[in-house]
């Protein structure tokens, strides 16, 4: 291996731990706790370190809900594979939609909620968001119904879960319901 090899998997390295610490802090004391000083000390390096590998907190925001979209499209996927029939993997879909986000509030926020710097629905929308979305369209399409576009029933779909999932969140739905509401999203919209 050459020393720049070397150089460029080590600073890999510190990015990957750069990105799990402010994921760690971010969900163990939520994204306020998460700053470069913090994070310099966590990881043990300076701060001009950290900005070596990110402008700064926006950026790091930006690098969790890339990991995070990639998490959510495999759990996604998995759970609607093991489903058989249309209905049961829209079912999957939702609930593990659910899971992902009350799991992982950190992460959710970091993808819907905070400013990461990335770009949504555009041309410049990097991979692993689109990826997320396709994820949501490859099990929504096919319940879409004749005359509706599959991209906008899965957004609306998807802007249906997000409801749930930030209400639920914020306590503004009573948890004893969650599978009537699934049950009720999946009967209601889609086509099955």
């Amino acid at each position: 291996m050459s020393v720049q090899e070397r150089k460029q998997r080590e600073r890999a390295e510190r990015e990957r731990l750069i990105v799990a610490t402010a994921r760690e802090l971010a969900e163990q004391q939520g994204w306020d706790a998460v700053t470069t000083r913090r994070l310099a000390e966590r990881i043990e390096y300076s701060q001009p370190v950290l900005y070596s590998h990110f402008r700064g907190k926006r950026e790091i925001i930006g690098a969790v809900a890339l990991e995070g979209a990639t998490e959510m499209a495999a759990a996604i996927r998995a759970a609607t594979a093991a489903a058989d029939g249309p209905r049961t993997r829209v079912t999957a879909l939702a609930r593990t939609y659910l899971d992902f986000a009350a799991r992982n509030p950190a992460v959710y926020d970091a993808l819907f909620r905070l400013d990461g710097g990335l770009a949504f629905a555009q041309e410049d929308t990097p991979e692993p968001l689109k990826d997320a979305f396709a994820a949501l369209l490859e099990s929504l399409a096919e319940v879409a119904g004749d005359d509706v576009h599959p991209g906008v029933f899965t957004e609306t779909f998807w802007a249906a879960l997000h409801g749930l999932a930030t209400l639920t969140r914020a306590g503004r739905l009573p948890p004893e319901y969650a599978e009537q509401r699934v049950e009720l999203l999946v009967d209601r919209l889609a086509v099955v």
